[in-house]
């Protein structure tokens, strides 16, 4: 195993995926997606519903309680010309999400443009019926930025609806790419978790697709304690590494927000002994970005909240353990007062570096050539192999859509 994360070749981290194995569309029931268990080596299998019985009580589970927000638009440019597609992404002004998608009046966005050469008005218009009530909403095109543009959007009647309810009403929900199919009337529940409430994901969560409220009950029943962070998944998930090493990729960076009681009940957990289980990548990645946040001062503001691509092998502080590390940061937002922080993370995490807090990781089965799949590797080692064999052979599905794993770590 080279010792750099940037030193890995990604043709060690692909496989075939054939398309018949993308699932289009999920189960009849959430709950009755199959569900591949690794442990110590051994490969088992079963039902999601059966989740509860296959953790230990005292367990804590880590959701994201993120929600998917209706991030594509498409705008007439002209009688007998193709709609040009806007697709958000990230707040620009306000920058945090709260506050941009409660917005009353104008908005800026970073944009990606589908049909930008088609487009040689700055300015298009869409009429929309809200609640009853007829709205024009307007997008302006501004700076580009490489593959992405600035884009202003305001409304008329304005001061009346926020920029969130416009959206919902406006857009549509962007389903990923590879399902290779227009979102359906059924998207709108089935492509949420039962427990979204922050809006401001352009893609699902979708490890947690697999719970309802009776699993989650079924849980509490067990011992199985339940949180929630939030980190907002970007379209940035879903680009392949295409260097041949990592070194060569730009990770894709994700809003996140986290609070004093959380980092104090993962300091429990801790300092207990009892499990960590992250449920989805992206619960993982903003947990595992909570060893990095608490920088090496000592005053009240001592945070780093913009966590890069190779923290995880760069970073060198006093304290190398997970609990010392969050007992740091707990201490941080005690003395500062700031009891709820948010910021970005940009974290890899591959083979190469350290998984410091989470025992275990539920997700589904990823892409080849993916930073997910890397993930996977970061927990599982070379038995990634293994697994996904076994899941290929075994007729699970893959893909957003797809059947769940509950990884144990190595």
């Amino acid at each position: 195993m080279p010792r750099s994360a940037r030193d890995l070749s990604i043709a060690d981290f692909t496989y075939d995926l054939p398309d018949e194995r993308i699932a289009r569309h999920p189960v009849a029931r959430r709950e009755e997606a199959r569900q591949l268990v690794y442990r110590d080596g051994k490969i088992t299998e079963g039902i999601f519903r059966d989740l509860p019985e296959r953790l230990p009580a005292g367990t804590l589970l880590i959701g994201n309680r993120t929600r998917v927000i209706h991030a594509r638009l498409h705008f007439p440019i002209g009688e007998g010309k193709r709609p040009v597609e806007i697709f958000c992404l990230d707040p620009l002004q306000p920058v945090e999400y709260a506050m941009s998608l409660g917005a009353q009046t104008q908005v800026q966005w970073k944009c990606l443009i589908g049909g930008n050469r088609r487009w040689k008005s700055g300015v298009a218009d869409l009429k929309v019926e809200v609640n009853g009530q007829q709205i024009t909403l307007t997008a302006e095109r501004g700076k580009q930025r490489g593959n992405s543009f600035d884009v202003y959007f305001s409304w008329t009647p304005e001061g009346e609806l926020t920029f969130g309810e416009v959206l919902a009403a406006a857009g549509s929900i962007p389903l990923p790419p590879y399902l290779g199919r227009q979102t359906e009337a059924a998207d709108q529940d089935r492509y949420q978790t039962v427990f979204a409430k922050t809006e401001g994901s352009v893609a699902a969560p979708t490890a947690g697709l697999h719970f309802t409220p009776e699993t989650l009950a079924a849980l509490q029943k067990r011992g199985i304690d339940w949180e929630e962070v939030t980190l907002h998944v970007g379209a940035g998930t879903f680009k392949p590494v295409s260097s041949p090493t990592l070194g060569g990729h730009e990770m894709h960076r994700e809003y996140f927000e986290i609070n004093l009681p959380l980092v104090d009940r993962i300091c429990q957990q801790l300092a207990a002994g009892k499990p960590i289980v992250c449920v989805g990548t992206t619960s993982l990645r903003c947990v595992e970005s909570l060893f990095y946040v608490a920088n090496g001062a000592d005053q009240p503001d001592g945070f780093n909240t913009h966590i890069g691509q190779w923290a995880a092998e760069e970073a060198d502080f006093p304290e190398k353990t997970a609990l010392a590390r969050l007992e740091r940061l707990r201490d941080l937002m005690v003395l500062s007062g700031n009891h709820e922080l948010n910021g970005y993370t940009s974290i890899l995490l591959s083979p190469a570096s350290d998984i410091r807090i989470a025992d275990g990781l539920i997700t589904n089965f990823h892409q080849p050539n993916s930073t997910l799949l890397l993930l996977v590797a970061a927990f599982v080692g070379d038995d990634w192999k293994r697994i996904y064999d076994y899941a290929l052979e075994n007729d699970f599905r893959f893909l957003s859509y797809g059947d769940s794993s509950l990884l144990w770590k190595r």
